[in-house]
């Protein structure tokens, strides 16, 4: 489903991706980890279709992604940073999403954004950060996108909202074979979640493996404190060691 190979990318002199590489599976849920810098938001700009890379190729149902439209309206995206049309409230966004998503559902969107607290009638501009995120959230789920892109979905939502949202998620995964990608700080949460992760360090992917078996294989080392050891200490051991 969503295919990267070989990208590389340069901001003025500096390499944010290095032949990275990544491979998601339909129907799964992948955790992209790394910390601050290390390419994550770079790299899903470029599955969003909003950046191009200056070598390799970033595949979607297998067709490239930059400047396709095609591949966009099957994509649903929530950056870690926000923007909105500053005149544009809720009402308006579900008329413009309702005109660019084939299958958007109303009712879907009524629900979420019911549970969020979210008005309508109020410019999402004057929204807080969290609420803003709350309202990028309930636009892309109610999209029924095949492809969902989440970068820090979680900031600023509260627990039972963060819960029904991952509800939410996997429900349609499992009902409608979505593909899901998602980066995030919160470790604990991933692992209860993700399928596969992808560890990325200084733009370039270190590993990348399904969660169980990676678990099982790490099983029985000493460094872990845990048995099977959690996707934290995986993580922490991989960057430290820099193989798995």
């Amino acid at each position: 489903m969503i295919e990267v190979s070989g990208l590389t990318k340069n901001f003025d002199g500096y390499t944010a991706l290095r032949d990275f590489s990544m491979s998601v599976k339909p129907g799964s849920i992948y955790g992209l980890v790394g910390v601050n810098g290390s390419g994550k938001t770079t790299a899903i700009k470029h599955l969003a279709g909003i950046i191009k890379g200056d070598s390799g190729s970033v595949r979607i149902s297998e067709m490239e992604v930059y400047d396709n439209e095609k591949v966009k309206t099957q994509v649903g995206y929530v950056p870690d940073e926000l923007y909105f049309f500053p005149q544009y409230n809720l009402k308006l966004l579900q008329k413009f999403h309702t005109k660019m998503y084939a299958n958007w559902n109303d009712d879907r969107f009524s629900e979420l954004v019911e549970l969020m607290g979210l008005d309508k009638k109020r410019r999402v501009g004057r929204f807080s950060k969290g609420m803003q995120k709350q309202a990028a959230l309930a636009l892309s789920l109610s999209a029924m996108p095949t492809v969902l892109l989440l970068d820090e979905p979680i900031d600023g939502l509260d627990p039972i909202v963060r819960k029904r949202i991952f509800e939410w998620i996997i429900d349609d995964v499992a009902a409608r074979k979505m593909t899901v990608l998602v980066s995030s700080h919160n470790l604990k949460e991933m692992d209860g979640i993700c399928d596969t992760v992808g560890i990325i360090k200084d733009g370039k992917m270190l590993i990348e493996r399904d969660l169980d078996e990676l678990k099982n294989e790490m099983a029985g080392n000493d460094y872990f404190s845990h048995q099977p050891p959690s996707l934290d200490e995986i993580f922490i051991y991989v960057y430290e060691k820099g193989v798995a």
